[in-house]
């Protein structure tokens, strides 16, 4: 993909910019870890199920899924800088509330809230990502996506620092505050990409411009937004049930029950950090089927071996697998399609990313942890298998 800096502004804003929605990414997986590695905690005080917990993570999903369809409108009528601006600090505040709730039902109603602005904040922060890599004339999706799992593995070791050291209002606050800072400074730096309006003489016999259908999903789009969901799926049944794998099933105490989580979360910053040139190096497809499949492989190896050492190196396997799957598919979506075909790929692999761990937490209500994990390697073995097809689709 050929970028011209020239016509679309001056490196220095463009670079500034870089920095800026790499810190946006950074917080939102400082948050989601820190929502992650606190699981725990909201399940004992509020005496929670594993079904219970299954439920209460469908309200996050539930949540993200009304705001975004609604989020690309919204991008293209006031631009992705200010929606990414605004959703950043609504849902770092939003990370409190769930702390406060007394009960399953009022932690659901504040789960959807997180939802919302979480839900909006990943697609808008996204089609920011875009539009810096297209004013820099060059690739920064994956190591965007690196910030966002260094923000994991940050939340994750503070969390093993924090969690049963203090009490969780003073953590979560702590995060919440910090990261709702960082989220007001980056707000400032963003790229307006606000779209221009076309006057009616501009088309054929001043006719109104006709919309293209808003749910009507092409084949290309099917199959890459399904790919996504599959990876997403495995990347969610990591951040959110890997502590209470850790906890539950290997038997890990306290804050410790992060390490696996922490591991995971490592490898995938690592491998999306220089995830660009892997990409340069191998190409899109042999880097998603490899990575799929070394992805499958760890977390087996996790869930055969059930003792902490195996299973914390299983899970960095799987980091590793799958840290370049879904910033390689967006990739690859941005460059073979347009406008509201790249939404659409990421709006379906979100619903893997939020509601695959409620779906795996109601089967390990029913069959228990291990084989609801299961779901996970299945899902990152169908795309491996199913990658080829894909990129097929999009030569042809």
């Amino acid at each position: 993909m050929t970028m011209n800096t020239a016509e679309t502004g001056p490196e220095p804003r463009a670079e500034a910019a870089r920095w800026a929605v790499s810190a946006v990414f950074l917080i939102n997986g400082l948050l989601y870890a820190t929502w992650a590695v606190s699981i725990p905690g909201v399940r004992d005080a509020l005496a929670l199920s594993e079904a219970q917990v299954g439920a209460a993570l469908l309200a996050i999903g539930m949540g993200s899924l009304l705001s975004m369809p609604l989020t690309g409108g919204w991008t293209a009528r006031w631009g992705s800088d200010r929606v990414t601006a605004v959703l950043a600090v609504l849902a770092m505040l939003s990370l409190v509330p769930p702390f406060l709730m007394p009960n399953l039902p009022a932690l659901a109603a504040a789960l959807v809230l997180l939802g919302v602005f979480n839900g909006g904040l990943d697609v808008a922060m996204n089609a920011q990502g875009v539009t810096v890599e297209r004013r820099l004339g060059r690739g920064v999706m994956s190591r965007l996506h690196a910030y966002f799992s260094l923000g994991g593995l940050l939340g994750a070791l503070l969390g093993t620092v924090l969690v049963g050291r203090v009490p969780a209002l003073t953590h979560i606050g702590l995060v919440a505050a910090l990261t709702t800072l960082v989220a007001l400074g980056a707000g400032r730096f963003l790229l307006s990409d606000r779209a221009a309006p076309v006057p009616l003489a501009a088309h054929p016999g001043g006719a109104k411009r006709r919309r293209p259908p808003r749910f009507l999903f092409s084949p290309a789009v099917l199959l890459l937004g399904s790919l996504c969901f599959l990876g997403m799926l495995s990347e969610g049944a990591h951040y959110d049930w890997a502590a209470l794998y850790f906890r539950d099933v290997l038997g890990v105490a306290g804050g410790q029950a992060g390490v696996g989580y922490a591991a995971f979360v490592a490898t995938m910053t690592l491998g999306r950090w220089f995830g660009d040139r892997a990409r340069a190096r191998f190409g899109d497809e042999r880097l998603v089927r490899s990575g799929a499949l070394l992805a499958a492989a760890g977390l087996g190896l996790a869930l055969l071996w059930p003792a902490p050492l195996p299973a914390t190196l299983g899970l960095a396997i799987s980091g590793l697998g799958l840290s370049n799957v879904v910033p390689v598919l967006y990739g690859a979506a941005g460059h073979a399609l347009a406008g509201r075909g790249i939404a659409q790929v990421a709006t379906l692999g979100y619903g893997g990313f939020l509601l695959g761990p409620p779906l795996i937490g109601l089967i390990a209500g029913a069959a228990g942890l291990s084989a609801a994990l299961a779901v996970a390697v299945v899902g990152a073995a169908l795309v491996s298998l199913l990658s080829r097809r894909a990129f097929a689709l999009l030569r042809a």
